[in-house]
């Protein structure tokens, strides 16, 4: 597999699921540090891809656009961030978040932890 990337949109498995956290087979954007990903470690942290967003949550979704191997507009859902072993990866990139959107998506995770 590639070197992952900050802001790489890839295919995982979040199953098996606890309770209200996200699961199934789904995008999700690597927040990890480039510098940390250099090196390899065994857990990212990532965020989750839904088409699907909460109006109730829209302070903490974020909008993106359809991309290269995004086929439909998504939402990342910030409180759903979590860290994940790298063999939930299952695919190459898909896709690459901006600047602006990983920098929109860190403020979203900041609104959840205060800061």
């Amino acid at each position: 597999m590639e070197k992952l990337t900050r802001g790489g949109i890839y295919l995982v498995r979040l199953d098996p699921a606890k309770g209200a956290e996200i699961g199934k087979l789904r995008p999700v954007i690597v927040l990890t540090d480039q510098t940390l990903l250099n090196a390899e470690p065994p857990l990212v942290f990532v965020c989750p891809l839904s088409s699907r967003s909460d109006p109730a949550f829209a302070a903490l979704h974020l909008a993106l656009p359809a991309r290269d191997g995004i086929y439909r507009p998504s939402f990342a859902l910030a409180e759903h961030c979590r860290a994940i072993s790298r063999s939930r990866i299952l695919s190459e990139r898909l896709g690459q978040a901006t600047d602006e959107e990983l920098a929109n998506l860190v403020h979203r995770l900041t609104l959840m932890v205060g800061g």
